[in-house]
């Protein structure tokens, strides 16, 4: 059984830094699409960073480019964001997700939600002014 759990959330203020991880369970996350997503009160949900873990290929929001990095660990099955500079706006519950893509990795799948096919329960990140 496929599962993904996140930690890693929090609340800090503004400017400062959380690293997010995402602990794959049930399969290895070699030869993966892997992203984060997040969703604000009121807001649909989007995609912030991706990888595809195969070649490590890397794709970012523009609310995240330099200031957020997607990585992942293969010996720890995880992949990380790490989230620097951070702002009131980033504040949401951030998700994990991954689909086996194969060879095609995120193409085609992020920032498209439906896209991936297994979620994590969220973890929740707040930044304060």
């Amino acid at each position: 059984q496929v599962q993904l759990m996140e930690s890693g959330g929090g609340s800090v203020q503004a400017g400062g830094s959380l690293r997010l991880s995402c602990a794959a369970y049930g399969y290895p996350i070699s030869d993966t699409c892997m992203a984060w997503f997040r969703q604000a009160p009121g807001k649909e949900r989007e995609g912030v960073a991706a990888m595809y873990t195969g070649g490590g290929a890397t794709y970012y929001a523009d609310s995240a480019k330099g200031r957020f990095t997607i990585s992942q660990d293969n010996a720890k099955n995880t992949v990380s964001l790490q989230m620097n500079s951070l702002k009131p706006e980033d504040s949401a519950i951030y998700y994990c997700a991954a689909v086996f893509s194969g060879p095609y990795g995120c193409i085609g799948r992020w920032p498209r939600d439906a896209g991936f096919g297994y979620w994590g329960q969220g973890t929740q990140v707040t930044v304060s002014s």
